[in-house]
């Protein structure tokens, strides 16, 4: 049995679990607090992070590593271009969303807002807050800019790239914090990818202390 011990608001588990779904991959989901690690923990993966993926006898860490790996040992439904170009762009565009967007939005809405209070860390730090809330917008923007350009964010068909800009935003929308009136198109790209079977454990998430907005799972949101 695949298994992968995860956080559920992590966007980087939440990028690994869509890309198990889209391929139906069966997986077995553990949660673990990464923040308190046990030795075992610390055994499969001393950087004490998560997600933490096991399948075909291996520990994976490193949610792009994970997700390459998946997409060359089950390459299909593909979500790498077979061309180089075409691959160095989803390459470039999920950094960009693990890198960029995950410390400038990412990190001071979700980790202060949910995180601290889960980890008991304290209170969110006002000012943290107010840059994420600023940064997004320019975000939304830009990736309002690539869908004015292409039918999906790295190209014509639906990629990695996209399922990692999900996972991000997933995790804001679970606190209400992407004002999805500012683009039609972002809006609507995200609709497509949330209404795909692969995004259905995503929105069954609830996590304790935190109640589901009402649009969340709602498909017509």
């Amino acid at each position: 049995m695949t298994r992968l011990y995860h956080f559920a608001l992590s966007p980087f588990c939440r990028k690994v679990r869509l890309v198990l779904a889209e391929k139906k991959i069966d997986v077995e989901l553990v949660d673990e607090r990464y923040w308190e690690p046990s030795n075992e923990f610390l055994h499969r993966n001393p950087a004490a992070k998560v997600p933490v993926l096991r399948m075909d006898g291996l520990h994976l860490t490193e949610s792009q590593a994970i997700c390459e790996y998946i997409e060359e040992t089950h390459p299909e439904p593909s979500l790498m271009p077979t061309d180089p170009k075409g691959r160095a762009e989803v390459r470039r565009l999920c950094f960009w969303f693990d890198d960029k967007f995950h410390h400038e939005v990412t990190a001071n809405l979700v980790y202060e807002r949910v995180n601290k209070k889960v980890m008991r860390g304290g209170y969110p730090d006002g000012k943290a807050v107010k840059t994420g809330a600023q940064k997004i917008k320019f975000h939304l923007d830009y990736m309002n800019w690539l869908l004015d350009h292409r039918r999906w964010l790295a190209g014509d068909r639906l990629t990695l790239a996209d399922f990692t800009a999900a996972a991000h935003l997933s995790c804001l929308d679970y606190i209400s914090d992407v004002d999805w009136n500012r683009s039609a198109q972002v809006k609507d790209w995200y609709a497509k990818i949330k209404s795909r079977p692969a995004f259905r454990s995503i929105l069954a998430d609830q996590i304790p202390g935190f109640i589901q907005p009402p649009h969340y799972a709602n498909l017509d949101f």
